[in-house]
C-alpha cells in the first residue's frame, strides 16, 4: 500500500509519542514498555495499511522488537544505581529463553482478538498485586524459587511474555517482590528480564509471519521496521528518566501508581478486543 508523505505524519508522530512514554515507563516499571508499545502500535496500525487481521501478531512482534532496545537502556541505568541482581538473571535465562519459544510457536496458532483479550486480562489480573496492600506487602520467603520451581515460573513467564509482546516485567517483579527483594530492585532485575525475552520473540515473530500476507507496509515478518525505529529511538532517551523518577518515589507510592497504571492499560485493551 503506498502512503503520501501527508499520510504518513499522524502514525509517525503517534508512534514517537509511544516511545516516549514506552522509555520512561520501562525505566519506572521496569517493563520494557510493551504495555505501551503494544495499544499504541494497534491504534495506528490501521494508517500504516495491511490486513486488520494481522494487526495483533505485527503489533507484538514489532512491541518485542522495541523492548530490546528500551530494556537495555533501562537495565545499564539501573545498574549504575546497584539495582540488578545478574545472579537471578544467569539462573532465570535459560528457562525464560525456552518458554520465550514456546510461546512463540502458541502465537502463530491464536487469533488476534483472543490475544489480545488475554493480554488485558492477564494485565488486570497483575494489577491486584500492586493495589491490595495484602497481596503488595506480603513476603512469602527470603529465597529465590529453585528447581522446578523456578522452571516453572521462568518458563511460564517467557511464554506469555512472548505471546503479548510485552518485557515480562510485571510477573518478575511481582515474584522478587514476593521474594523480599525491594521494589527499587526487582525493578531494575526486571529490565534484564525483557531483554531476555524480547531477543528470541523479536527473531521468531519475524521467522513465523515471513510468508504472511496482508502486513503493514515495512514489516518484516510479524515486526514492522519503521515503527521499531520510530519507537525505539525516542525510547533510548527517556528510560534513564524513568529510572531516575523510579528511585526518586517512595516503595508504596511505586506500586500504586504501578498497579493504576495497569488497570488503565488493560481496559484500553478490552476495548479494542471487543
Amino acid at each position: 500500500m503506498h502512503l503520501d508523505s501527508i499520510d504518513w505524519l499522524i502514525p509517525v508522530l503517534g508512534l514517537l509519542a509511544a516511545g516516549l512514554a514506552a522509555g520512561f515507563a520501562g525505566g519506572v516499571f521496569g517493563i520494557g514498555g510493551g504495555f505501551v508499545v503494544v495499544p499504541a502500535l494497534l491504534l495506528m496500525m490501521p494508517l500504516l495499511g495491511g490486513d486488520s487481521a494481522q494487526y495483533a501478531h505485527v503489533a507484538i512482534g514489532t512491541s518485542a522488537a522495541t523492548i530490546i532496545i528500551t530494556s537495555l537502556r533501562s537495565v545499564m541505568s539501573h545498574h549504575k544505581r546497584g539495582a540488578v541482581d545478574f545472579e537471578i538473571l544467569k539462573s532465570w535465562a535459560p528457562w525464560i529463553i525456552l518458554g520465550d519459544g514456546v510461546g512463540v510457536l502458541l502465537a502463530s496458532h491464536v487469533d488476534g482478538r483472543v490475544l489480545t483479550m488475554i493480554f488485558a486480562t492477564g494485565v488486570l489480573l497483575m494489577s491486584l498485586n500492586f493495589l491490595l496492600p495484602q497481596l503488595g506487602n506480603r513476603v512469602l520467603t527470603d529465597q529465590m524459587p529453585s528447581g522446578v520451581a523456578r522452571v516453572g515460573i521462568a518458563g511460564g513467564l517467557g511464554t506469555f511474555s512472548s505471546l503479548l509482546g510485552i518485557g515480562g516485567g510485571t510477573i518478575a517483579i511481582m515474584v522478587m517482590t514476593l521474594c523480599g527483594r525491594s521494589i527499587h530492585r526487582a525493578v531494575g532485575t526486571a529490565s534484564g528480564v525483557g531483554t531476555l525475552i524480547a531477543v528470541p520473540s523479536a527473531i521468531g515473530f519475524a521467522i513465523i509471519g515471513l510468508h504472511e500476507k496482508g502486513l503493514p507496509w515495512g514489516s518484516l515478518g510479524f515486526v514492522n521496521i519503521p515503527a521499531t525505529a520510530a519507537i525505539a529511538s525516542m525510547s533510548i532517551l527517556t528510560a534513564p528518566l524513568g529510572v531516575a523518577a523510579a528511585h526518586a518515589l517512595e516503595p508504596r507510592t511505586l506500586k500504586r501508581i504501578f498497579g493504576i497504571y495497569l488497570i488503565v492499560i488493560a481496559f484500553v485493551m478490552f476495548r479494542n478486543a471487543a
